[in-house]
């Protein structure tokens, strides 16, 4: 009789343990459900803790208190020329120092006169065209779709629209370069 009260113990004990585990586990994932609605809030409310610091900046810069290097080493280029040598300066500078001549006699084109581009003619005919115009807009057509211009509006060859005109009876577009396009 023994043994048949311990088999029925242990039968009865087996469901309660796994009854046991269920609720931890069903524990477990209602605490993580909870930090997980919680979280947000928390991050919000403490911003300055999760935000991106700001990178310091400052005008001067320390530089680290260390001693002077005993050995330098220096590029032969450096060196000056023994004062008892009978050679002429050259007029090349091996020594790489990021200067330019001065451009006095070679030629070069002073900096004010340089040319940025901006009136330079695109190459080729433009490659849009002119469908409707009204109310003093045009709709144009190129390669990457359809546009509503106005007069100043800026054109795919990068020109201005200067004018809308009617000649004989069809309307054209007058661009900034002097081309008409016509419907």
């Amino acid at each position: 009789m023994a043994a048949s009260e311990e088999a029925e113990q242990e039968a009865e004990s087996a469901p309660a343990r796994k009854r046991s585990g269920d609720r931890v586990l069903a524990a477990t994932g209602f605490v993580l459900a909870t930090a997980a609605a919680f979280f947000p809030w928390y991050v919000f409310f403490n911003q300055e803790s999760f935000g991106i610091a700001p990178m310091g900046y400052s005008e001067t810069r320390d530089l680290p208190e260390a001693p002077g290097r005993a050995i330098v080493s220096v590029s032969p280029l450096a060196i000056p020329a023994q004062p008892n040598s009978s050679d002429q300066p050259s007029a090349f500078d091996p020594i790489v120092t990021a200067t330019v001549p001065d451009g006095q006699d070679t030629g070069a084109v002073p900096p004010n006169s340089v040319d940025n581009g901006d009136a330079q003619a695109f190459p080729g005919k433009p490659r849009y065209r002119l469908l409707h115009v009204a109310n003093g807009r045009a709709l144009i057509e190129d390669t990457s779709g359809m546009y509503i211009v106005r007069i100043g509006s800026v054109l795919p060859d990068n020109s201005r629209l200067a004018k809308l005109e009617q000649r004989d009876g069809n309307w054209v577009i007058v661009t900034s370069n002097g081309e008409v396009i016509q419907r």
